[in-house]
């Protein structure tokens, strides 16, 4: 079966909410491994929550730069964090779980563990599973080693509270496939 048509840099040029949604079902690869998008949140400059709020920074450079482009961060000094620039200065979205399709030994391997659902569980384990560090902080989302592809139609999918968060915890921009065992949390 032939991929999906590929997403380029302008699908990302718009609100990162409507991102978030329009995620949900698309691929997401870097290198060999990667998966179904099953979960995602999205912040913009104007939220106390995002890494933006507070104007540029070293950290979140990437967030001010090209739209398209990763931002990748490290969450309280462990876990690699994937984010999506979108449409405006300041804004992305997080890849919080996807279901994992391609790579599976590659993803098994990195992670140490057998248990596909949970592989990329969490925003954490996918960097993990596929290999995201800081590297692709600054990269275009649309060049190797990332490919991301459409999806074939808008899946069944719900708005909640993002979670993990102190701040700005009642925006409902935690985004799910519906009845998916892949995502991180239930809620």
């Amino acid at each position: 079966m032939a991929p999906s048509p590929a997403l380029n840099r302008d699908y990302f040029a718009r609100p990162a909410p409507e991102v978030a949604a329009a995620l949900i079902g698309c691929v997401l690869l870097v290198g060999e491994a990667g998966g179904v998008i099953v979960e995602t949140e999205a912040y913009e400059r104007e939220d106390p929550a995002s890494h933006s709020h507070r104007g540029p920074t070293a950290r979140n450079r990437a967030m001010f730069g090209p739209v398209g482009h990763a931002y990748v961060y490290r969450s309280y000094g462990i876990h690699w964090c994937l984010n999506l620039v979108c449409g405006a200065p300041g804004s992305a979205v997080l890849i919080r779980a996807l279901e994992p399709i391609h790579g599976l030994a590659l993803m098994r391997a990195r992670r140490g563990i057998e248990d596909i659902r949970l592989l990329c569980s969490g925003p954490g384990r996918v960097c993990q599973a596929l290999g995201v560090t800081a590297e692709h902080d600054g990269k275009p989302l649309d060049a190797p080693p990332f490919r991301m592809e459409e999806r074939e139609r808008a899946p069944p999918m719900r708005a909640s509270r993002r979670v993990g968060i102190t701040k700005g915890v009642e925006t409902p921009w935690r985004y799910t496939l519906e009845g998916s065992r892949f995502v991180s949390r239930a809620g």
